[in-house]
């Protein structure tokens, strides 16, 4: 960090730690809720000519994932833009 502050790296941490945690429960929520838990209500409705609850246990969670991803890299950058962070 760029001062020593530290206040500033518990805000960093904090915030670092709320993110990751958001975004894997929105991940969990998608693989597992989507593609297990409510596959018998989504399959009622079809994407691409497949049931949709088959769609996200198939592909559906992957793509999910990976726009985890890039959301991952856009928000950390401007945490480490507010916490004066060099990455």
């Amino acid at each position: 960090m760029s001062n020593n502050n530290q206040t500033d790296a518990k805000g960093y941490w904090a915030a670092t730690i709320r993110l990751t945690l958001t975004l894997l429960a929105i991940w969990f929520a998608v693989s597992y809720g989507a593609g297990i838990l409510f596959r018998d209500f989504l399959d009622q409705f079809a994407i691409g000519g497949a049931p949709l609850g088959f769609w996200f246990a198939q592909q559906g969670s992957i793509y999910v994932f990976v726009g985890l991803i890039f959301y991952y890299c856009w928000a950390m950058a401007r945490l480490e833009r507010k916490f004066n962070v060099e990455g």
